[in-house]
């Protein structure tokens, strides 16, 4: 008997569903920051045993819509829910319902298989846990409810278990040897905004978008060209910074971790460019896979 199906994972901002993916996945294929709304993509992690293959799917956090660009995040999250097999929804300990109530609501009329996440355990004590169990209980209770500490992988087996108990019987829908159905251009991408993320603070990281322009790869390196897209002259001149040492601190750890990630030499090089309003401009979304 063989298993498969679409794991879908959906939760509020900032609550570790990214953390989450990475663990289940052995492999950082989604971008961690402590800023909220850092996932802006559905992202898929394929991982596959001999008689199983669970396709993950982390999504953006649920938000309420002020731009463009929030209106398809959350149509990521909308079509996340019409195509799960079983629904992860992670939550923490700090949260009592989502933020987004309409979300809730349809996870409420769901007929399939859900598992309610309560992270950060490691933060409360077990009392307060307990609490949290029983309160999302009366929320969803026909769902299945699991703490874990996603950071400190306490529990992430169960939640592996958990899942091969309700996946469907049916064939792969991908090669076994698969991780992820995108491509490397799209990972170095996000690696790049991800220390656009952890070397600026407030509004600027939100209105950068990474373009690869350029990826040729050789026997012993890789050329990689990219474009940091920003909405306004101000903000590229905060990512350059003065004399452009912001630029070549966030070109030094976004090399670091490509080399990591791809396992050979990188020469990176990036570019700041203005695209003025793009996060608003269903035509320039686009432009960008979104």
């Amino acid at each position: 008997m063989h298993k498969s199906g679409f794991v879908n994972i959906i939760g509020s901002p900032n609550v570790g569903k990214s953390t989450l993916m990475n663990k289940l996945m052995g492999k950082n294929l989604s971008i961690i920051t402590s800023k909220a709304q850092t996932t802006r993509h559905r992202l898929r992690g394929i991982l596959s045993g001999d008689d199983y293959q669970i396709v993950f799917s982390d999504t953006p956090g649920v938000v309420n819509s002020s731009y463009e660009l929030h209106e398809i995040m959350m149509g990521y999250v909308s079509e996340s829910l019409r195509d799960a097999d079983v629904l992860l929804l992670v939550t923490d300990v700090f949260e009592d319902t989502m933020n987004h109530e309409e979300t809730l609501e349809r996870i409420q009329k769901l007929e399939i298989p859900t598992i309610v996440l309560i992270n950060k355990i490691d933060l409360k004590n077990q009392a307060q846990v307990a609490e949290r169990i029983e309160h999302w209980k009366k929320i969803l209770p026909k769902a299945d409810v699991l703490p874990i500490s996603a950071l400190h992988n306490f529990n992430v087996d169960e939640i592996k278990n958990l899942i091969l108990d309700k996946l469907p019987e049916s064939p792969a829908y991908f090669d076994k040897d698969e991780i992820t159905d995108r491509p490397m251009r799209f990972f170095v991408s996000e690696i790049i905004r991800e220390k656009i993320f952890q070397n600026l603070k407030q509004e600027v990281p939100y209105a950068c978008q990474v373009e690869v322009t350029e990826y040729i790869e050789s026997e012993d390196r890789i050329d990689i060209r990219a474009n940091i897209i920003v909405e306004r002259e101000s903000q590229k001149a905060i990512i350059i910074g003065a004399g452009g040492k912001q630029l070549k601190y966030i070109g030094i750890d976004s090399r670091r971790d490509i080399e990591k990630f791809v396992g050979k030499h990188v020469a990176l090089k990036t570019h700041v460019k203005v695209d003025k309003d793009w996060r608003s401009d269903e035509g320039k979304l686009k432009k960008y896979g979104y």
